[in-house]
């Protein structure tokens, strides 16, 4: 298992971890890095109304064990049985939730977890690591309501590592290394609670 310093380091340096197969842990600290600003976050107008309707319940930290083994299982490549959250990764992020650090953001529809996702919050920093769904927009909601509690709190960043296409629709852009580990340096300076 990774220890909780040596990962609290480790973001705080801007690596991260991932599994790459199995027994293979390795550091990423990508050059371009994926941010979505928390100033022009843009939630689509479909989105918008199904936040409006309240087809969701929005839960912090409820069921965090539940949300990483979800996201293990999302993040399956059908042709491969590997994923980047393996035993060893999930282990590691428990350790961290229980030392207050990973943190979860939950869909939460009849009772039921419909989607969520998980990361890192050190000081004014949050570092977005996986989400999931079962349910249509269960994450994507999830991902609003993060955004609306990072900036309620004063958070200056939101890490998401790589941009995806699905990421991109809320704003998410790529910056050089160098400008993100400026920006990251400066939200850490900040004191954020997120729970």
């Amino acid at each position: 298992m990774l220890g909780v310093d040596v990962l609290v380091s480790a973001y705080a340096s801007g690596w991260f971890p991932m599994a790459v197969g199995e027994n293979d842990i390795r550091w990423f600290s990508p050059d371009p890095r994926g941010i979505i600003p928390l100033d022009t976050f843009h939630v689509p107008k479909r989105l918008a109304r199904v936040i409006r309707r309240g087809a969701f319940e929005i839960e912090i930290n409820r069921s965090f064990e539940e949300v990483i083994r979800a996201c293990a299982l999302a993040d399956r490549d059908p042709d491969d049985a590997g994923t980047w959250i393996d035993q060893e990764i999930f282990e590691s992020y428990c350790a961290l939730h229980d030392a207050g650090f990973a943190h979860s953001v939950e869909a939460w529809q009849g009772g039921k977890l419909a989607g969520g996702l998980y990361g890192v919050a050190l000081g004014g920093a949050f570092f977005g690591e996986s989400m999931f769904h079962y349910v249509t927009d269960a994450s994507k909601v999830a991902l609003a309501a993060l955004v609306e509690r990072l900036s309620a709190r004063g958070f200056a960043l939101l890490d998401t590592q790589w941009t995806t296409e699905h990421l991109e629709q809320f704003g998410a852009l790529e910056i050089p290394r160098v400008r993100y580990l400026r920006q990251l340096s400066h939200a850490l300076e900040l004191d954020c609670s997120f729970a």
